[in-house]
């Protein structure tokens, strides 16, 4: 787990504490989390039962270890953790394409944080940023990054208001500013801090 700073731009009014547990520059680097493909379990993918538990688990393993070194660094007895939601609406999805949110509210009830897995949820398609060509089956629709879509796009409940959130998503990319737009969203609805935690962290190749 490595600290890091996510920086303010147009999206983002102030700078923010961030931590992501590796780096992620596709499936042939070593070390790259290839677990996330399987819990996104897209579907040109055809994994198997067996695929997705071990992902799970895999991903529970390091979200066990990482969370509670993360709450120890920040100092927040009181935490609540809260998830990116995917770019398409949550309903266009079957529950075995949102494991990644699964496995998190699992550990997290597990190391008795507070659930705010619910908290966000996305109600209007955007567009998949990790898409590079078009892929048969799936309709790639909806706005690519803007400032606001996240306020646009999902609903953000209030218990927001208040709380220390840890806001995590599965790979944080700097020049996309998804993650950004999130939690400034979460910023404008109260919340009383916000940090960030991913599990990959894309490589820069500036």
């Amino acid at each position: 787990m490595t600290p890091f700073t996510i920086e303010k731009n147009n999206f983002l009014t102030k700078n923010i504490q961030g931590f992501y547990h590796t780096h992620f520059g596709g499936v042939d680097l070593p070390n790259n989390p290839n677990f996330l493909y399987k819990l996104k379990n897209d579907i040109h993918h055809n994994w198997t039962i067996d695929q997705l538990k071990i992902a799970m688990k895999e991903f529970a393993n390091i979200l066990s270890i990482d969370l509670p070194e993360i709450q120890t660094h920040l100092g927040i007895q009181a935490l609540t953790i809260c998830v990116v939601p995917r770019s398409k609406a949550d309903n266009s999805y079957h529950q075995n394409q949102l494991l990644f949110k699964a496995t998190v509210k699992q550990i997290v009830n597990k190391l008795g944080l507070i659930d705010g897995t619910s908290y966000i949820t996305r109600h209007t398609n955007t567009k998949t940023t990790h898409l590079r060509r078009p892929m048969e089956g799936f309709n790639n629709d909806g706005d690519l990054p803007y400032v606001g879509i996240t306020n646009a796009t999902c609903n953000i409940l209030n218990d927001v208001n208040g709380k220390d959130i840890l806001l995590i998503d599965d790979i944080y990319t700097k020049t996309v500013n998804i993650d950004e737009d999130a939690i400034q969203s979460l910023i404008s609805k109260g919340a009383n801090s916000v940090s960030f935690y991913a599990i990959g962290n894309t490589i820069s190749h500036h």
